[in-house]
This record gives structure tokens, sequence and C-alpha cells, in this order.
């Protein structure tokens, strides 16, 4: 697909499309991980294949993880034996299927305590021979010396030595990018500011979804032989359009992540603390150029889109990282917070969320409808995998089998070269063939005005902040800065776009006051 403003992927175009298709084969309903992942699988399987998204792709949960692909030692001290062997082959294929979004990270947990280095060592050795084939290099022991050597700003007071292991860093948001892009290439339809306000119902059965442009207001009613409901924490509110009594599947439950600058933990490996007085982990990893440090793991009744900080949790992961810091970061220190909801499986009254279940689950209701809900994105290729088998069936689709496992997705290069070391990948020839690709926009952080005209005409980006959030993470790295750059960032949306001055103020102000909000201590 050429990427012009007014071409196949302008708006104006993908709108049409859905005004022009009777039936479609699944709609799915949620542009996060899960529903670019079913997205990408039924089209991957020749079904034609709607996405819808109520606000912009990845904007809640997907796009505020760790950025950690990986087994997860923590559910291996939890002795969810399944989950951690099942992470781990997915953790493979992504390193083969996304090389230029996923990349091998060394994690150093340092010892304090002479039984820590067996202790650790023996459950890390345990994780590598459960990776068997899909590992990515073996854990070792260190010595003080070469912890330090490899974690330079550790504290070196008590340190008996350390345990290295590996893991593997995405961004979290280009990689959603790069499946929705992966489902237009097949054939899909994905369209964002496109919220599904109900379902269509006859004869008992789910047969479509009512739905409005958020944009014009032009409604639609979308005929469908079978629906996946991929929406995340917000999925008991799509169940309730169906059966609006019915009981709650989910347990959402919060984590919160500081960025700070990069000389609190300099080098290329991340630091792992191993126990938290929550009976957690907290990540302290390179990323982008900062170092993010997270996370919490906090019960929350509400489903806020933009949720902060609750009262405590900045000062808790602050604490916690501060005795392995030779200097500990403060409050004063931090360049933004972001706060992600998690969808965790689980009913009743118990405040512990860190023991409610990290797998997923797919309940069909009796009208049909799919909803898969849980997991996380590590998983997220496995768990779109078994929602579209049980939509084949329930919509009764020819049956086709998954052909995701060994999807390379969109600009993926074929074998290890500076590609795979751009989060465009092979498309960056076409991001630079546009004006201003030797234009930045911010002293700042490296965004390009070619850049900018990409995201609006070839990855559907909408806003400001679908530029500085999602497409680019400048708020999440800094979210001062990002506010600096976004008078520049509308001006040349807007050009793509054909928006006028009065929208560029408004932009300006809204993602102002979300940026202020990522800065709010």
């Amino acid at each position: 697909m050429t990427a012009t403003a007014d071409g196949p992927l302008s708006r104006s175009a993908l709108l049409g499309r859905l005004r022009a298709t009777g039936v479609w084969d699944v709609v799915v309903i949620g542009g996060g991980a899960t529903g670019l992942g079913c997205a990408v699988d039924a089209s991957a399987r020749g079904y034609r294949t709607l996405l819808l998204e109520a606000h912009d792709f990845a904007k809640g949960t997907s796009s505020r993880a760790t950025k950690l692909i990986h087994g997860g030692v923590r559910y291996l001290a939890q002795g969810n034996l399944p989950l951690v062997h099942e992470a781990l082959a997915e953790r493979s294929r992504l390193l083969a299927n996304a090389p230029h979004l996923v990349h091998p990270l060394r994690f150093v947990v340092p010892a304090y305590h002479w039984l820590d280095i067996p202790k650790f060592g023996a459950g890390l050795t345990f994780y590598d021979l459960l990776a068997g084939g899909h590992g990515i290099g073996h854990s070792r022991v260190l010595d003080a010396a070469s912890t330090v050597v490899a974690l330079p700003t550790v504290n070196p007071v008590g340190l008996r030595g350390g345990i290295a292991y590996w893991d593997a860093q995405f961004d979290d948001a280009r990689l959603a990018i790069a499946l929705m892009r992966t489902h237009l290439d097949l054939g899909g339809l994905a369209l964002n500011y496109l919220p599904v306000d109900g379902l269509v119902q006859e004869d008992g059965r789910v047969r479509g979804v009512l739905a409005h442009d958020a944009e014009s207001g032009e409604s639609f009613r979308v005929a469908a032989r079978t629906i996946i409901n991929a929406t995340g924490v917000w999925a008991d509110s799509v169940r309730r359009f169906e059966r609006p009594y019915v009981s709650a599947m989910l347990k959402p439950s919060q984590g919160v992540h500081l960025v700070v600058d990069r000389d609190f933990l300099p080098g290329t490996d991340a630091l792992l603390v191993p126990e938290t007085a929550d009976g957690r982990v907290l990540f302290v990893i390179p990323w982008c150029g900062k170092v993010l440090i997270g996370t919490t793991d906090s019960p929350r009744k509400d489903l806020p889109l933009e949720p902060e900080p609750l009262v405590g949790e900045i000062d808790f992961i602050l604490a916690t990282a501060a005795p392995y810091l030779v200097r500990a970061p403060s409050r004063e220190d931090v360049r933004s917070v972001f706060v992600g909801l998690r969808p965790l499986i689980g009913a009743g009254d118990s405040s512990a969320t860190r023991s409610l279940s990290r797998e997923h689950c797919i309940e069909v209701s009796p009208g049909g409808l799919v909803t898969i809900t849980g997991g996380k994105w590590t998983t997220y290729r496995r768990m779109a995998e078994e929602a579209v088998d049980t939509a084949q069936s329930v919509g009764r689709l020819p049956w086709r089998s998954g052909a995701s496992a060994s999807l390379r997705l969109h600009g993926a290069p074929t074998e290890r070269s500076s590609a795979s070391q751009d989060v465009y990948g092979t498309a960056r020839a076409d991001v630079d063939s546009l004006p201003g690709a030797t234009r930045a926009v911010s002293p700042s952080f490296a965004l390009t005005e070619a850049e900018i005209r990409y995201a609006a005409r070839a990855e559907l980006a909408r806003s400001v902040e679908d530029v500085l959030a999602r497409r680019h993470r400048a708020l999440f790295l800094d979210a001062r800065a990002a506010a600096t750059a976004a008078p520049e960032v509308a001006r040349i949306l807007a050009e793509e776009l054909g928006r006028d001055a009065d929208w560029c103020s408004a932009e300006i102000g809204r993602f102002s006051d979300l940026a202020a909000q990522y800065m709010r201590l």
C-alpha cells in the first residue's frame, strides 16, 4: 500500500471500505495487543476481518507495559511453570518475527547475602532449562567486581556478587502499530476512533455491532459472522451489551512506571530487584536513552482512560530502588510517570491482586460473543490464535489453521542489519522519502518531520497525542519536552490531515493537559 495523504490508508478510504463491505467474517472489538493479535491471526487465515478501536491503537494498557517480552521469573517463583514455558516459547517467536522491535536484554540480580547467589542461581538455571531451545543465553554467576562492571551505579556496600540472565525488551506501542500494519497488509481493515456502542442481536445470537465515527459522528451497523471482544480491562462493559447483569470476569489492578535519566543506570544491562515489600520484583531497565523503573500492583475498581498513581505508589518505587543504587532517584529526577491497568482474571474482595491469574481466559456467551481477556504482551499471539480458533467454530467459518507463529510482522528485516535497530525496520526508506527526513522537531529526542508525516499517512495517527505518545514515545520518556514539541507536531499534522489553526490550538491544549498529568508527582 502506498502511503499518501489521500491513498488507501487515508481515513476516508478506510471508511469507504467499511461502508462497502456487507458481512465480515470476523469483527474484533479492541485495538490493544490482544485485539490486534486476533485481527492479524484472522486475516492471516484469509477471513474478512475488521478491527474497531474506540480511541487509538494501544491507547490503554498495551502502551503502558514494562517493555519486557519475558517468561516471568516471578511466575517461576510462584510455580506457574506452564505459563513460564508458554511465554518463553512466544518470546522466541517474537524475537524472530519482529527483530526490529524485540531485542535480547541481559538482567543482573545483585546479591547482598551469601544465600542469595545459590537461591537465585538455582531458580534462573531452571529458567534456562524451561526455555530449552528457545533460550537466548545462559545465566551465570558474577563476582562483585563483574557485577559492578555490568551495573556501574549499583550500590557496592555489602555486594557479594550477582546472577546474570537473559530476557527480551521491546517497544510496546510500536509493536502494536506493526501489528496494525500487518493486518492491513494481509487485506484486513482497522479503524481507530470508531467506538462500538452496542451489539446487534437477532434470534438470540450476536450478529453484528453498532458503532460510530468519533470524528464525524457517522453511525454504522456492521454485520459479522463472529465477534471477538478483546477490550482488555473494559471487556465486562462489552459483555454487558448482550447481558446487562452478567457477573464480572475481571478484577483490574494498576502498575506505575517511572522514567529517569540514563545516568542512574548507564550501560546496557538491566537491574532486577528480586524481592519487594509486597512480594513482587522491581525492574530498573535501560529504555530509549532513559531508565524505566517499575512496577506496582494495586487493585483498582474504576477504569479511567488515563489512570494516575495512587497515594504511595511513586514513593514505593523510589524507596524500593534506592538501596540498590549509589545515587537514588528522587521525585525531582522523574521525567515521566505512566500507569497501566491490568485485566486480571478473578473475583471476590481480595485486595492481593498479585495472587490473581496472569493467564488468559476465553468465554463464549449464550449469543456467541467470544471474549478473550487476561494474559500479557508476551503471550498475545498465542492468546489470539486460541481466540480465533474459538471464533472460527462459533461463527461456523471454513476451518483454516493458524498461520501467525512464523508470520513476520510489518517492517521486519529478513536478516540482521541496520534495520534491526530501527523501529521502522525495512519501512525506513519509505519514511525518509517524505519531506523533512533530516529535520528534527525537538532537541530533546529523535523525531523528524518525515516521521510525523509518515505517522499520518501510513500509521493512522489522528492527533498530537497519537504521534508523541505511541508513534513516538516522547510523552513516556520526557513529558515536559514532549509538551514543548507539541506546537510543531500539531502544525505538521494539520498539513497532513487538512486541519485549520483552531484545530492546532485545541490539539496543543489537549496535549499540554495530558503531559502535565505525566509530570504530576
